[in-house]
């Protein structure tokens, strides 16, 4: 049986909860969160046996053996380092910092002490994303030339993904890390980053924020291929999330927001849809099994596995930090105007 200790209890936490919820040979044991109101709110809601306000309750217990951080971008450093240093399993949700060089102090602890370290980036765990990947290794498509990866909405959930001091940047930090892991995903074995060329403005949300909030980033790899990222925070309809992935031999979509199983219609309101949705009348298309589609299933299930067998799973804290690498060359390209180097480690 893994025990879990969870810090955090928001957006993605509730996301992390769902996946857990057919994973056998796991129990959560205790959760953390800032506020007292929302650390009892989180363990009732989720039948958690025990809660705190203090995150040295869950990573000192000698009973947690494994700590997921869902918590906000510019705690992720501070939490990896303390659960290093008490020898913790863990596993940290995306992006794992706000930037390259938090992410590199984040790397050096895990490898130092020697723990098992997940990084929750979901797209690679979606099984409609996954599936795509048996396809490129089984040849259906030839050699991946090019990628395109969108995701958009309309804006955040929580008021600290507007501040970029506390996240990193705007759109492109907090949906391009999901396209970047996605093209880096498919590419495997084949390619290796090389260098990028971005776009990102401040065309809507002027009001909340001072960071983008519409991005594209052109990622070249070393044999040519590409890779092209677009995110939006002002796109309407809720959460748009879909890859293509062009080869020598065919091409493969995937779509899990907007190709649906489901379509209805209804003038009294459905409740709720799909991540981010605007509206619950007219023709809706519900996302079903929102955790499973995303990838949260597929990846708790990963890392719980990973404990239990003493394994390293399939993505650590060296792709969250190739990620941060990337998007920080990204936001350099976004000053300079031209293609920037995606430095090697």
């Amino acid at each position: 049986m893994v025990r879990i200790g969870f810090l955090g209890s928001g957006f993605v936490a509730d996301f992390y909860q769902q996946g857990l919820r057919d994973v056998p040979d796991q129990e959560v044991v205790v959760s953390y969160s800032r506020s007292e109101e929302r650390a009892q709110d989180f363990a009732e809601r989720w039948g958690v046996p025990e809660w705190t306000t203090e995150w040295e309750g869950v990573i000192e217990r000698d009973d947690v053996d494994l700590v997921l951080i869902a918590l906000p971008n510019h705690l992720h450093r501070e939490a990896a380092l303390a659960c290093a240093e008490a020898g913790k399993d863990m596993v940290c949700t995306k992006p794992l910092a706000r930037n390259a060089d938090e992410a590199r102090d984040m790397l050096d602890a895990v490898r130092e002490a020697g723990v098992m370290n997940g990084y929750a980036e979901t797209e690679v765990f979606s099984p409609a994303v996954m599936q795509a990947r048996t396809m490129i290794d089984d040849g259906a498509i030839g050699d991946v030339i090019s990628v395109r990866s969108r995701e958009s909405h309309f804006g955040p959930h929580s008021p600290h993904f507007w501040d970029p001091e506390l996240t990193g940047g705007g759109a492109l930090n907090d949906m391009g890390c999901h396209c970047i892991s996605a093209a880096l995903y498919f590419l495997e074995g084949q390619a290796e980053p090389d260098r990028c060329l971005a776009w990102g403005e401040l065309l809507y949300h002027t009001d909340k924020t001072e960071a983008e909030d519409n991005a594209v980033l052109l990622l070249r790899f070393d044999g040519g291929e590409m890779s092209v990222t677009e995110t939006s925070w002002s796109a309407h309809g809720g959460l748009d999330l879909r890859n293509e992935i062009y080869g020598t031999a065919g091409t493969i979509f995937t779509d899990v927001t907007r190709s649906t199983p489901m379509t209805a219609f209804t003038t009294r309101g459905a409740g709720y849809v799909v991540e981010k949705a605007e509206a619950d009348t007219g023709w809706v298309f519900p996302c079903v099994d929102e955790a499973r589609v995303y990838g949260y299933h597929e990846e708790m299930r990963h890392f719980v596995e990973c404990v239990e067998k003493g394994e390293t799973p399939r993505q650590t804290f060296e792709d969250g930090y190739l990620v941060n690498v990337i998007l920080d060359a990204a936001y350099r390209s976004m000053d300079s105007g031209h293609w920037e180097e995606i430095p090697a480690e």
